[in-house]
């Protein structure tokens, strides 16, 4: 079993600064890629960042300029600058892991930018 667990979200003013946080545990398992995703009502869930089983890094154009996602171990972070009303929404990490791989989401946690 892989088991994700996000935090840091909260309530920030536009042009604000958030830093995101996913603990990953597997007790069998290497964790290949990890990435954030993002979902609001209505919505499909978006592709934000993810950091490659070789640590080469991808970014959706929406965020390339403001989002810096890393990885150390099993911890997954999303520093988060400039931000913006439309990126309100419940963020969700993202892992894959097993053999055969697959993918594995945590709960979220909710960023709202709002004044």
């Amino acid at each position: 079993q892989v088991q994700l667990v996000e935090s840091g979200g909260g309530l920030v003013q536009p042009g604000g600064s958030l830093r995101l946080s996913c603990a990953a545990s597997s007790a069998d398992f290497d964790i290949l890629n990890m990435g954030w995703w993002r979902q609001t009502p209505g919505q499909q869930r978006e592709f934000i960042a993810m950091v490659l089983s070789g640590g080469n890094t991808r970014y959706a154009g929406s965020v390339k300029d403001r989002f810096t996602v890393s990885r150390a171990g099993n911890t997954l972070s999303l520093q988060m600058n400039g931000l913006r009303s439309e990126d309100t929404a419940v963020y969700f990490c993202n892992a894959y892991a097993g053999n055969p791989p697959l993918s594995y989401w945590g709960q979220g946690t909710q960023v709202t930018v709002s004044t």
